[in-house]
């Protein structure tokens, strides 16, 4: 038994086989999030009330600094994952909808740079 109508087989609309992959990666991201932001959590209250130069040393700690990266990019892929769904679900205009995607995705990506050029500059002793 087929559910589709003969017109919509005609127009080529059906799925767009994105949505799975959209799905799981925010999930996975999700996942990947709750244990490093316990990490970042504890360690933001053990390292409260540190002098400069203790944190500082800290986030040059190669593990750290590694974990710290991967924070951020995951952090703001999720973000970036999640923003689009409501974009997508609540903006009616085509190209308002398009257009607001394209922004938020380069803010995204240039708020994650960042933040990772800025681990990356106090890790390596810049």
């Amino acid at each position: 038994m087929r559910y589709r109508t003969p017109i919509k087989g005609a127009l080529g609309l059906g799925s767009a086989k994105d949505g799975v992959h959209h799905w799981w990666m925010q999930r996975l991201t999700a996942i990947a999030l709750v244990p490093l932001v316990l990490w970042f959590s504890f360690s933001l209250i053990s390292y409260a009330g540190a002098d400069y130069e203790v944190v500082r040393e800290w986030i040059a700690s190669p593990l750290v600094a590694v974990l710290l990266v991967v924070l951020l990019a995951s952090v703001f892929f999720h973000a970036q994952l999640g923003l689009q769904v409501v974009l997508e679900d609540y903006i009616h205009l085509e190209w308002l909808r398009i257009a607001s995607i394209v922004l938020m995705k380069f803010a995204t990506v240039l708020l994650a740079l960042a933040g990772i050029l800025a681990v990356l500059r106090i890790a390596l002793g810049a």
